[in-house]
């Protein structure tokens, strides 16, 4: 298992253009594709934890390379 970094960029459903990164580390087993498939549960809990907030697009980055934006 590897540790991933889950880029998430999230808006507020109140103000649109209110939006940020957010970055959540997860165990993943594979390659950064395969870690696609299996942050839906992740990001599944994560909205339900934040409902104030839409998740608008996400990606997989091992951790070393962020930085290179989403």
């Amino acid at each position: 298992m590897n540790l991933v970094d889950l880029i998430v960029f999230v808006c507020s459903i109140a103000n649109p253009s209110a939006c940020r990164e957010q970055h959540l580390l997860f165990e993943s087993s594979g390659t950064l594709n395969s870690c696609m498939m299996q942050a839906q549960p992740y990001l599944a809990q994560w909205i339900g934890e934040h409902p104030d907030l839409k998740i608008v697009r996400f990606q997989c980055a091992w951790p070393e390379s962020e930085g290179k934006g989403i």
